[in-house]
């Protein structure tokens, strides 16, 4: 479909079928369907998702509840991730949303309505105890241009500056100076590639380590 209009023959057949009397460019409205002794639907046409269909959407729910966002479904490789997003959206926000395949077939993905999203509370655990574990306050909000450092990040960190200072030594050793107490399995694990193992239990710097320590300087030095 190339055209906004192009949206429009099979969403009013989809609202025809349901007993809708339909018509298009109704006043401000891109589709109007009225049947009787109901509220008045309405739906906004756009070829994709964008800011101003979710502000036209919205102005909408001044006239009546029963507003829809049309649009073609996403495809590609990002399009079940783009529609879920937009799906969640709309819900939040009260209205429906009608999706076009390129043959005409219509998806009604949800229909208006209040929507309260339930809690997720080990989610909201996990958030807290990444927050009591993060030393200072390392990331700019918004800012994720430089990478984010997270708790675990700050503790490789240590383990790489104490490292840095010492030269190779046992991972026990690490654990009681830097009070990470994961030090010999994180430096095991070796996720960032800053350690090498020179025999059992015992590590040393990598070269990836040293310039690490270099890029996140700040991150560590604020962990201290």
């Amino acid at each position: 479909m190339k055209l906004e209009q192009d949206l429009y023959p099979p969403i009013k057949a989809l609202l025809e079928r349901q007993g809708y009397t339909v018509k298009g460019e109704v006043g401000a409205a891109d589709i109007m369907a009225v049947r009787d002794g109901e509220d008045l639907v309405i739906v906004e046409l756009k070829l994709r998702f964008n800011l101003a269909l979710f502000h036209q959407a919205i102005t909408r729910l001044k006239v009546t509840d029963q507003v829809y966002i049309g649009v073609c479904k996403p495809k590609g490789r990002m399009a079940r991730r783009a529609l879920k997003d937009n799906l969640a959206m709309c819900r939040r926000l009260g209205l429906g949303l009608i999706t076009v395949r390129p043959d005409g077939t219509v998806e009604v993905q949800c229909d208006p309505g209040p929507y309260t999203p339930r809690k997720d509370k080990v989610k909201a655990k996990r958030l807290l105890r990444e927050f009591e574990r993060l030393q200072g306050d390392p990331n700019a909000g918004g800012a994720t241009r430089h990478g984010i450092v997270t708790a675990y990040r700050q503790d490789a960190l240590k383990c790489a500056a104490h490292l840095a200072e010492h030269g190779a030594v046992k991972g026990a050793t690490v654990a009681k100076a830097t009070g990470v107490q994961t030090a010999t399995r994180l430096m095991y694990d070796n996720h960032y590639g800053w350690f090498d193992k020179v025999e059992k239990g015992v590590y040393a710097l990598s070269a990836s380590g040293v310039e690490g320590l270099k890029h996140w300087a700040y991150s560590w030095e604020e962990a201290e």
